[in-house]
C-alpha cells in the first residue's frame, strides 16, 4: 500500500522541499497551506492533494482532514511544519498582536492539526501512524530577542513528548526535528550577518534544505515499532555547540 503524508506550510521553505522528496520517493502527498498559488507552486504539476487552509483555523483544519480521510481513507504520517517567526526585538517591545498572530500558528495550529491527525490515526484500519513536529534549535537555545519564537518552539516540545506518551495504545508514533540554519527565506540574512548572544553581528553558516527533506523522510520510513523522539540537524558550523 502506498504510504501517505500531509505536509503542513507546504507552500514554501521546509515544507516545499520535503514534499518533493516525499513525492520523489513514492508517497502520496497531501499540501496545506493559506495560499493556493504556492501550494499549486510545490506541486509543479505533480499529483499532489492541495489542501488550502489555515493551520490556526478549527474549521478550516477539520475539513481538510475531513478530505484526506474521504479521498485517501486514512493518513500515515503528519509533517506539523507551519510556523512563523516574529521581528527580533526585547520582550517590552513586541506587539502583542505579534505574541498572538505567532502563536496562533506555531502553537495552537500545530495542536489543531495534531490533534485532527491523531483523531484519524487512531480511527483508521489498520490503526496507526506518525506525527512528527516541526520545532526548531530555538527549542533548546534562544536567539536574542527572540521571546515569542522560541516560546512557541518550547511548547511544541511539551506537545510532541505528550502525543509520543499518549499514541502508545494507539500505534501513533509521534517525533520532533529540530533544525538549525536550513537555507530558506527564514534564514536568508543568515550568511551577511545576524545578532549574537555577545552582541556582535556575524554570518552564521547554512545548509541545504534538502538534507532536512531526506531527514524528514528516514523518521518517517521506520516502523511504528521504533521511533526517533527528538532529532537534531543544523549547519555544522554554526554556533550553538560550544563556547565563544
Amino acid at each position: 500500500m502506498t504510504q501517505t503524508i500531509l505536509i503542513t506550510g507546504g507552500g514554501s521553505g521546509i515544507g516545499r522541499a520535503t514534499a518533493r522528496a516525499f513525492h520523489a520517493a513514492g508517497w502520496r502527498v497531501a499540501l496545506m497551506g493559506r495560499r493556493r498559488a504556492a501550494l499549486d507552486e510545490t506541486a509543479d504539476g505533480a499529483d499532489m492533494l492541495i489542501l488550502p487552509a489555515d493551520v490556526g483555523n478549527p474549521d478550516d483544519v477539520d475539513q481538510a482532514f475531513a478530505r484526506i480521510a474521504q479521498d485517501w481513507g486514512r493518513l500515515d504520517v503528519l509533517f506539523n511544519n507551519a510556523g512563523i517567526s516574529a521581528k527580533a526585538a526585547p520582550i517590552d517591545e513586541i506587539p502583542v498582536e505579534d505574541w498572538l498572530r505567532l502563536c496562533q500558528v506555531n502553537i495552537t495550529g500545530m495542536f489543531l492539526c495534531a490533534r485532527a491527525a491523531f483523531g484519524l490515526m487512531r480511527r483508521q484500519k489498520p490503526q496507526g501512524g506518525r506525527i512528527i513536529n516541526n520545532g526548531s534549535i530555538s527549542a533548546h537555545a534562544p536567539r536574542p530577542g527572540s521571546a515569542p519564537y522560541t516560546t512557541s518552539k518550547h511548547a511544541v516540545t511539551g506537545l510532541t513528548k505528550t502525543l509520543a506518551l499518549d499514541g502508545r495504545p494507539f500505534d501513533i508514533a509521534c517525533g520532533q526535528i529540530d533544525i538549525g540554519n536550513a537555507l530558506t527565506e527564514m534564514a536568508a540574512a543568515f550568511p551577511n550577518g545576524v545578532p549574537q548572544a555577545d552582541g556582535t553581528i556575524r554570518a552564521e553558516p547554512v545548509m541545504d534544505v534538502d538534507d532536512v527533506a531526506r531527514a524528514v523522510l528516514h523518521m518517517a520510513g521506520l516502523p511504528l515499532s521504533a521511533n526517533i523522539p527528538f532529532l537534531t540537524i543544523m549547519a555544522r558550523d554554526m554556533p550553538f555547540v560550544g563556547r565563544g
